[in-house]
């Protein structure tokens, strides 16, 4: 059997080969069978596949362990393969389509913002591996330029004892090397080339020897090149080395790494230049095409984020003074769709339909595109000179995502939104920048899709306060910033107290005392509205029973419920813990809901109003007037109280300019509720003659700024005074 890999596999098949159990043998059966013949290696089949196999158990520990460096495995897994004699690229390009095509199935769902993380880094060790059998080679090829110039120094040092013998060592390197080397004179005339320059220029001994090195001059050779040789002629440099182009014979081009050294006679004078040229025309390539792809998106070929963002920092870096720079940030709407009804493919292709659209729009005005990632795209536009040009390109992009597109015999339709967002260079960096266009592609989405959205600066300032609130109202409720304060509900026949209704604040440490409105609608979208609701709820009840004691008569306090809140299992547990809590009887806590969150309630919804109802809990209908204001629908639920809306009183304000139909409306609201056992609460009263008016039409209590203002528990001994 040879020893070589050039031979063929004998019959008896390796253990892990196809067919077997072992998913790693069998690739590293696959991974053998494509290098072998391509390198000249010293090993038997099934020592060359327990090589491979071990590589490969390396390359899955690295690609399962996160925390594994990829780059650091990939490249030994390289280096090892040059160790073992694999010295042809043709190995490498072998090698990596057998890595490529064996990747790990990776178990991950496909997400919009990064489809496939752990593809990537296998892709990652695909590359290092690449990397480290590219300098491995290169360190091999070094070696065995210093081993040449170690012979051709011993050579010279050795000439007067052994000239012969020298002589002989050095003709067997020289011929026997397999990069090229050449010698010439300090005229450029070229007295010897080895065979292995002569195949790699394929040119005869005889045509180098007519030459000079002048002539192996390449046009693309830049200034550097000359300028180095003529140091090293004359002198003032031993050795210089880079990466140059020759022409071959056919005229075509190759890439070499050359080093050239000059060679001193036994008084230190310069005699010769001896050049090492090693072929790297396939490495370069394979380099090449592993940075497009490093630089590029996978599925379309446009540049990707990193790409985006490093002309992005060049676009500020290299900005005029008064410069101005815009994005249009655009996303598909509805994409997600598109892959669960139709399919991936379908939606790559509709992908890569789309990127050829927005490129057709942005290549003649030298713009470019780029996919930030799953279905958004951006283009970058420098030197604008105002919104109104991101506007017009921004519905230039629109017009040509919305045409259908024909994919696989489907007519597909899909719609796109764009954030647009044109600012001065001065005032924002490049993070920035793309933070405002994402933020205004948000905006485009929540105000209908399919259109554009133009970044405003005071709609985006708003927007960090929201956000930065969000985030810190987590800590604000467990710690002590979230304060309860109390609004007096009064009689109107003769002004005592009803009850008082529990108001939530936030002691913001900079922003001071923020009212509800600036807060409770984050929590109902973070889903802190259930634990906020709850403190509320628990601190209320405290301080009512502090001030009323428990009995069935007297004031009552009201507590606001949110939707969520009256939608959660628990609510029932956490009032019957919160009144047991306190001691507060329940006919002292009023829970204020507003109609639509009880207009068509769902069975959990209607059982859990039975449930606080049988409790003995009142229950108020919130800012009535101001949804389906049907008391047909809310005669069915077990309520004890009606809250007029503020607005229905604005006609009330003064006793000179009265207005009858609003007089009329609230009579008949009082009626009909009093009809249906509900007391009447008129919120907002702001004036003596809204009192009067409706202590005529016989409601119930009023509550607002003229009976008295929202006030700490401290601060509210004087609201409780009957009179």
């Amino acid at each position: 059997m040879s020893a070589a890999v050039a031979a063929s596999r004998d019959d008896g098949q390796p253990a892990g080969a196809p067919g077997s159990p072992d998913p790693v043998g069998a690739l590293a059966a696959r991974w053998a069978d494509a290098v072998a013949g391509s390198s000249y290696v010293p090993l038997q089949p099934d020592e060359l596949h327990e090589l491979l196999r071990g590589l490969l158990h390396r390359l899955l520990a690295a690609f399962d362990e996160p925390m594994a460096d990829p780059g650091s495995v990939g490249r030994d897994v390289g280096a090892a393969l040059v160790d073992a004699h694999f010295t042809n690229p043709a190995s490498l390009a072998q090698t990596l389509c057998v890595l490529l095509e064996g990747r790990p199935a990776t178990g991950v769902a496909r997400r919009r913002d990064d489809p496939a993380p752990r593809d990537r880094r296998w892709d990652a060790l695909v590359a290092a591996v690449a990397e480290g059998f590219s300098a491995a080679l290169q360190e091999r090829a070094l070696c065995e330029q210093e081993e040449i110039l170690a012979a051709a120094a011993a050579a010279r040092e050795q000439a007067r004892e052994a000239l012969h013998v020298s002589q002989e060592r050095f003709r067997a390197v020289f011929e026997g090397a397999t990069i090229g080397i050449g010698i010439g004179d300090l005229e450029g005339r070229i007295l010897e080339v080895n065979p292995a320059l002569v195949r790699l220029l394929e040119y005869p001994v005889e045509e180098f020897r007519r030459r000079s090195v002048h002539e192996f001059m390449h046009p693309a050779d830049v200034e550097q090149v000359w300028r180095l040789y003529g140091e090293l002629i004359r002198g003032e440099r031993d050795h210089f080395r880079l990466e140059k182009q020759f022409l071959k014979s056919d005229g075509e081009s190759v890439w070499t790494d050359l080093t050239v050294s000059l060679l001193r006679d036994g008084d230190g004078r310069p005699r010769y230049q001896l050049a090492l040229i090693h072929d790297v025309t396939a490495l370069r390539h394979l380099r090449r095409q592993l940075e497009f792809e490093a630089q590029h998106d996978a599925l379309t070929g446009l540049p990707n984020r990193r790409t985006f963002l490093a002309h992005l920092d060049a676009v500020f870096a290299g900005a005029s003074p008064g410069a101005r720079a815009g994005l249009c940030y655009l996303d598909l709407d509805g994409f997600k769709g598109v892959n669960d009804t139709l399919g991936h493919e379908v939606g790559d292709q509709l992908l890569v339909a789309v990127a050829q659209r927005l490129v057709s729009v942005v290549r003649d005005r030298g713009l470019s595109v780029a996919r930030l990632g799953g279905d958004e795209f951006v283009v970058l536009v420098p030197r604008t000179s105002g919104s109104a040009q991101l506007v017009a390109l921004a519905e230039e992009l629109l017009a040509a995502v919305a045409q259908p597109v024909q994919l696989g015999g489907r007519r597909v339709e899909i719609t796109a939104s764009v954030g647009v967002v044109e600012r001065s260079i001065a005032d924002v960096d490049p993070a920035e920048l793309l933070r405002a266009a994402d933020m205004t592609l948000y905006w485009a989405k929540a105000d209908g899709r399919s259109q554009w959205a133009l970044f405003e600066p005071e709609r985006d300032a708003r927007e960090i306060t929201r956000y930065r609130l969000s985030s810190a109202l987590p800590a604000a409720l467990a710690g002590e910033a979230l304060l309860v304060h109390y609004q007096p509900l009064r009689r109107l026949d003769d002004g005592r107290l009803h009850g008082v209704e529990a108001l939530v604040r936030w002691e913001h440490p900079r922003m001071g005392l923020l009212g509800p409105e600036s807060f409770v609608g984050l929590a109902e979208e973070s889903g802190m509205i259930v634990p906020l609701g709850r403190h509320v709820l628990r601190a209320a009840c405290r301080q009512a029973y502090a001030w009323f004691g428990a009995g069935r008569s007297g004031p009552f306090v009201s507590v606001n419920l949110a939707s969520r809140q009256l939608r959660d299992e628990h609510l029932v547990d956490d009032v019957r813990a919160a009144l047991a809590d306190s001691g507060l009887h329940p006919q002292q806590l009023q829970l204020e809901i507003t109609e639509s969150t009880v207009i068509g309630t769902d069975p959990l919804t209607g059982h859990t109003l039975d449930a606080l109802a049988g409790m003995g809990v009142r229950l108020a209908i919130d800012d009535f007037g101001t949804g389906y204001s049907n008391l047909a629908y809310l005669r069915r639920l077990p309520l004890d109280e009606l809250k007029l809306d503020g607005s229905f009183l604005r006609g009330l304000r003064s006793e000179d300019a009265v207005d009858p139909v609003d007089v009329q409306l609230v009579g008949s609201i009082v009626s009909l509720a009093h009809l249906l056992g509900l007391t009447v609460t008129a919120e907002g009263v702001e004036t003596p003659a809204q009192v009067a008016v409706l202590r005529e039409l016989g409601c119930d209590a009023g509550q607002g700024t003229h009976l008295g203002r929202p006030a700490g528990p401290a601060d509210l001994g004087r609201l409780l005074d009957p009179r």
